[in-house]
């Protein structure tokens, strides 16, 4: 609240501006006082027959005499009376009959607008009293002003500039009145509340009827707050263009925008006051948040101050912000619910078309039938497609389509499948997005409705301490290379499926495309598979991802997919229950190995790994080629902890075999070391050192490594032989002679033989790589 004293001087301008309200008073002569209008030029009083100054009255010290002789007979001071903004004026006469005929008579005035035209279409008259006795003092009034208040007779708008003030006399012409002088007063005090901390927009001329545009009415209590709060009362105020109000403001009333039109309230920029403005319509309100975020440099966080906001269709963010489809500054979206409402408007929109592809230019689909139906977005599948294929561009006119990577083996011409899922926040309409951050975010799809989709291109875009709960089919959607260099941390992906078997689940937590993902410390349950990654070069660290069910000796599928052979990824300290890492090279369309890294450069490091009630088949880390003549070069497990409860497992690596193997000849720079098992069949290690002991003499010992190098590798290299007791022959003596080593013999290549200069017995530890 404002001091005293500056309420007082904002409620008399007559002190504060110096600003001349009163009119002089008629013993200072009538030559001011004209029978017209009161404009330049007007007839006066001065010298008139019918007119005259009365020195000494019983009743006014000094007043004006008056016979009337016009049907309006007209008394205007012929001074401008200023009308400032937010001001109110009261203008009263007092007047008694002294004979002749009783007239009515009323306050008036003349509207003067710029350059001294006259303001047509105002009320210029106040209400007419009648004069019903001689020598009764009556006392007529009227207060002027700019904003449709109770109370207000003459309502001007913010176009009169100032007034010729004075009164009308109406009905039988003879009569003879005397007029006391004439008052004018700022009585704004009367008009305002809480002393004056506020400027109301009726002060400037808001109607609030819905219908007219109060856009300029807006701008000048803006302008003359001066630090003030705005204040919008009861009404629906159509605003017919973008606003951007700098002072704070109190919303009693609700705005009426067009959708193209920003609304950026830079003092008060978070949801809750969007939701004051659009009458309580959180979909609006959020959905105009967001325009204005991007619209403006000084927002730059958009806070849902804690608030639920429901969601009836997907916000289509692009379409929202409606000019721009790149935008490249830090935005971010914070604290609060987006809750889903059900309804049509998220259900999945499916399209079958015919298209061709050639792996000469792998991320595209040519002579595509039917194009026109098929939505950025969409999920591609057919065969040969892999997981978590995205439509990223759709050319009409050329018939094409643009994936968000290529296809593993779909040469050729074929049928395919396109599914639209619905997201609750959908940037997918942007083709460049970067530096976007949601924040402390809860969507809570209920199961009608997918996540977030990500722009089709971007860098360093973030999900930090969001929850995203029972997402119909998916959580987060990449199409394209918006998650390039993305940070997704202490995010909860929360299923729609914990009550499904783990192999008919079809809901995915989240996939990504590019490189350089910050995966760290989210925790997901029980879907399809929680991460399914695309690209180089990710940290995955801290994560909780769990997909068991109840389901004896149930199956289990991949947690995390790698979905390309040379990753550079660190997976490490992350929990994974009831899960696995799958790693394949689905995301190329020469699946065969035709030279390079092949399988290479992954890091499982300190990870904690727990299965129960699974079959013994069942494994932690598993790699699946889709094509021939791939190898190992560069894979790194150590410091991991596996156990399994509720039964054994038989190892804890494996390749799965449905398309390919692994060249097991070629494996190179492994390092499988340090590692706990626990209810685990066969412990597998590499270099993998053990005893042999040979009870019976013979000149070649076999040495079988019997499936513990990982993968089920082959003994390429022996490293070390060395003697664990002596080496005798049948004759008792002892053989001082290193033995010759031949690696990679038996049908796996896990047999090492060890030729001596004679038949021995006694025992050697000996040390063996699976890797040349």
């Amino acid at each position: 609240m404002r001091p005293l004293a500056e309420e007082d001087d904002f409620m008399n301008k007559a002190i504060t501006d110096g600003v001349v309200l009163m009119p002089p008073a008629f013993a200072q002569g009538l030559n001011v006082w004209a029978r017209g209008d009161g404009t330049p030029g007007s007839d006066t009083y001065q010298g008139t027959a019918t007119a005259a100054f009365v020195p000494a009255d019983l009743d006014f010290s000094g007043c004006l005499e008056i016979q009337k002789t016009d049907a309006t007979q007209k008394l205007r001071y012929m001074g401008e009376t200023p009308l400032l903004p937010g001001c109110y004026l009261r203008i009263t006469a007092r007047i008694k009959a002294m004979s002749g005929p009783l007239p009515s008579v009323r306050i008036a005035g003349w509207a003067g607008g710029s350059g001294g035209t006259h303001v047509s279409g105002v009320n210029e008259t106040g209400n007419s009293v009648s004069l019903t006795a001689y020598g009764e003092i009556i006392e007529v009034s009227a207060i002027v002003g700019a904003g449709q208040r109770t109370g207000v007779d003459m309502v001007w708008g913010r176009a009169p500039l100032y007034g010729h003030f004075g009164l009308d006399l109406t009905g039988p012409n003879g009569g003879v009145v005397r007029v006391d002088d004439i008052i004018v007063e700022d009585i704004t005090s009367a008009f305002h509340r809480d002393m004056m901390n506020i400027v109301d927009v009726r002060d400037f001329g808001a109607v609030g009827n819905g219908v007219s545009n109060d856009h300029a009415a807006f701008i000048a209590a803006d302008q003359a707050a001066n630090g003030r709060k705005v204040f919008v009362p009861s009404g629906t105020y159509r605003v017919g263009s973008s606003l951007t109000l700098n002072e704070r403001i109190e919303f009693e009333g609700k705005l009426d925008m067009d959708a193209g039109d920003i609304l950026s309230l830079t003092k008060d920029f978070n949801l809750p006051k969007y939701i004051e403005a659009f009458g309580g319509d959180e979909e609006l309100a959020f959905r105009k948040g967001f325009q204005a975020l991007l619209n403006n440099a000084d927002h730059e966080t958009l806070d849902l101050g804690g608030r639920r906001v429901t969601i009836t269709e997907p916000l289509d963010m692009q379409a929202i912000e409606g000019t721009r489809n790149s935008f490249a500054q830090r935005r971010v979206i914070r604290n609060g619910q987006l809750y889903v409402s059900s309804g049509p408007a998220w259900d999945v929109d499916v399209t079958t078309s015919d298209a061709s592809y050639d792996t000469a230019d792998d991320d595209r689909l040519y002579n595509v039938s039917n194009v026109a139906n098929i939505q950025v977005g969409s999920l591609v599948q057919g065969a040969g497609v892999g997981r978590e294929v995205y439509v990223r561009e759709v050319n009409v006119a050329a018939q094409e389509v643009r994936l968000s990577g290529p296809l593993y083996d779909a040469a050729g011409r074929q049928s395919y499948g396109f599914q639209r899922f619905k997201y609750v926040l959908d940037f997918g309409g942007f083709e460049l997005f970067s530096q976007l951050v949601l924040l402390d975010l809860e969507i809570l799809c209920r199961g009608h409705a997918s996540g977030i989709m990500m722009p089709r291109s971007g860098v360093a875009n973030s999900l930090r301490n969001c929850t995203i709960n029972r997402p119909r089919d998916r959580g987060l959607t990449s199409v394209g290379s918006g998650c390039q260099g993305m940070f997704i941390e202490g995010c909860q992906f929360i299923t729609n499926e914990g009550g499904t078997d783990a192999q008919v689940r079809t809901s995915i937590g989240m996939n990504a495309n590019a490189n350089d993902l910050k995966i760290r410390n989210n925790r997901a349950s029980q879907f399809r598979h929680f991460a399914v990654l695309g690209g180089q070069n990710y940290i995955v660290s801290g994560n909780h991802v769990f997909q068991g069910d109840s389901k004896t000796d149930g199956a289990r599928l991949a947690g995390f997919v790698f979905t390309r052979t040379n990753v550079n990824h660190t997976f490490t300290a992350n929990y994974v229950d009831n899960c696995f890492v799958e790693w394949t090279n689905e995301s190329t369309s020469s699946p065969e190995n035709s030279g390079g890294f092949s399988f290479s450069a992954l890091s499982v490091t300190n990870n904690v790994f727990l299965c129960s009630d699974v079959a013994p088949w069942f494994s932690f880390m598993v790699i699946k080629p889709y094509g021939a003549g791939h190898t190992l070069r560069g894979f790194t497990m150590t410091g991991n902890m596996f156990r399994s409860t509720k039964g054994t497992i038989d190892r804890v690596e494996r390749i799965n075999t449905t398309f390919a193997s692994l060249n097991m000849s070629a494996v190179r720079d492994v390092a499988v070391t340090g590692n706990m098992f626990l209810n685990v069949v066969t412990g597998t290690e590499n270099p993998l050192t053990l005893d042999h002991s040979q009870s019976n003499h013979a000149k070649t010992w076999y040495v079988s490594f019997a499936g513990r190098l990982p993968f089920g590798g082959r003994a390429q290299r022996v490293t070390s032989v060395t003697h664990r007791s002596k080496i005798k022959t049948p004759a008792n003596v002892t053989q001082y002679t290193a033995p010759w080593v031949t690696p990679e013999q038996g049908g796996n290549g896990d047999v090492v033989e060890v030729d001596w200069e004679k038949d021995v017995n006694g025992t050697v530890t000996i040390t063996a790589r699976m890797d040349g």
